[in-house]
C-alpha cells in the first residue's frame, strides 16, 4: 500500500516527444525545471490523484531474457544510484519513449520525469522516479480587456484533472525489476506504454494473488456452479468465497474448499477448472499465500449479488452475513403454476 501524503519532488524535467511514424520529432530541455509552491502543489495533484484513486496492482520491469537488458531498468538504476543524474537521464527515458511511439494511433505529448523521496511503501519511505505524459489538449476560454470591452480568447492546453499516462518506480526490489505501479487512461494504445516502453510484467505478489483468485473463483462459479446448481447458489458460492478471504490472513487452498464449496461433487470440478483455466489468472500453481485485505475490499465491491428474475424482481443477498441468504430464501417449484419461486422470511420490513 502506497501513501503519497508526504511525497516531495526534488527534481522534475520537461520534454516532448512527438509521433516518429508521423515524422514528428522530439524536444529534449536543456536543463530541469525550476519548480515553485503554486506549480509544484498543482503538478503533485496532477501526477498523484490517479494513483490514489485506482487499485494498486504492481507491475515489475522485465525482460524475456534477463531484466538487466531492460531499456528502462538500466537507465532507473543509474538515477538511484546517482540522483544528481537524474535530467541528464531523463532525456534518455524521452528518447527511449520516442523509439517506441511509432504506431499511428499515439499521440504526441509533453514527458515528465520527477525525482520523488518521502513515499511510504507498505509503511517504508522510499525514493521513487516519476515518469507521466500528458497527450489529449482541451480548448479552454480566456478573458481579454481593452478600452471598451471583455473579449474572449481560445486557447488549448492540458486538463491537469485527468492524467493521460503515468508510472511510479519504487525504489525497492530491484533484483525483480523494481515495484511499479502505472496508469493509463487511454485505452487506444494499451501496448504502447505497458509493454513497449516500460517493459513490464505483472508482479506476483499477495495482492495479486488475491485479486485473481478471486476472479478465478467468480467465473468457477459462473461456468461451473451456475449450470450445476442454480442462481442462487452461485451467488452464496461467491458470498462464502469472499468472507472466507476477510475472515483469514493466509490462504490454504485445501481449507478453502472445504470451507466454501458445500456440494462435495464440485471439488473435482474445481480442481480440473484451476488446470483449464488457472493459467490465464496466473494460479496454476497458487495454493498457499498472505492474504491482501485490501485486494479482498475491491472484489467485494465488484461481484454481483443480485438475483435477477424473469418477472422483474430482484433478490440482493447479503455478502455481510452468508448464513442469513442460506437460512431466510427457499428456492421451489409450484406443480400448478408450473414456475419456480423463492420463498423469503422475514420478521417485520426494515424502513429504508
Amino acid at each position: 500500500m502506497i501513501n503519497l501524503y508526504a511525497t516531495q519532488i526534488e527534481s522534475i524535467s520537461l520534454h516532448r516527444v512527438g509521433n516518429k511514424n508521423k515524422g514528428e520529432g522530439v524536444f529534449l530541455s536543456a536543463e530541469s525545471f525550476s519548480l515553485n509552491d503554486e506549480t509544484t502543489g498543482l503538478l503533485k495533484e496532477y501526477f498523484f490523484k490517479p494513483f490514489r484513486e485506482k487499485e494498486e496492482n504492481y507491475f515489475k520491469l522485465a525482460h524475456e531474457i534477463d531484466v538487466e537488458f531492460n531499456e528502462l531498468y538500466k537507465i532507473v538504476a543509474d538515477i538511484f544510484n546517482e540522483p544528481s543524474s537524474c535530467h541528464l537521464n531523463s532525456k534518455k527515458i524521452a528518447t527511449h519513449l520516442f523509439e517506441q511511439s511509432n504506431h499511428p494511433h499515439i499521440k504526441s505529448g509533453e514527458v515528465y520525469v520527477a525525482y520523488l523521496t518521502g513515499l511510504l511503501l507498505d509503511n517504508t519511505k522510499v525514493d521513487a522516479i516519476g515518469i507521466f505524459k500528458s497527450e489529449l489538449k482541451h480548448d479552454f476560454l480566456q478573458f481579454e480587456e481593452d478600452e471598451s470591452n471583455l473579449n474572449i480568447v481560445i486557447q488549448q492546453g492540458i486538463n491537469i484533472n485527468k492524467l493521460d499516462k503515468g508510472c511510479l518506480i519504487f525504489n525497492a526490489e530491484k533484483e525483480e525489476g523494481y515495484k511499479v505501479l502505472s496508469v493509463d487512461s487511454n485505452r487506444y494504445d494499451a501496448k504502447y506504454w505497458i509493454e513497449n516502453f516500460l517493459g513490464a510484467a505483472p508482479l506476483s505478489d499477495d495482492n495479486f494473488k488475491t485479486k485473481n483468485y478471486l476472479k478465478f473463483c467468480q467465473n468457477f462459479a459462473k461456468d461451473v456452479v451456475l449450470p450445476a446448481e442454480d442462481k442462487q447458489q452461485e451467488v452464496l458460492f461467491m458470498n462464502r468465497a469472499v468472507n472466507h478471504f476477510a475472515k483469514n490472513d493466509s490462504f490454504e487452498e485445501n481449507e478453502f474448499l472445504t470451507d466454501v464449496i458445500e456440494n462435495p461433487e464440485l471439488i473435482p470440478e474445481f480442481k480440473h477448472y484451476k488446470v483449464e483455466k488457472g493459467p490465464k489468472y496466473s494460479i496454476e500453481d497458487v495454493s498457499n499465500f498472505d492474504i491482501a485485505n485490501k485486494a479482498v475490499s475491491d472484489a467485494r465491491k465488484k461481484i454481483k449479488n443480485v438475483i435477477n428474475l424473469d418477472t422483474n424482481i430482484q433478490i440482493k443477498m447479503d455478502f455481510i452475513n452468508p448464513d442469513s441468504a442460506e437460512k431466510f430464501v427457499e428456492k421451489g417449484w409450484d406443480e400448478e403454476r408450473q414456475m419456480y419461486y423463492y420463498l423469503v422470511y422475514f420478521n417485520k420490513e426494515q424502513k429504508s
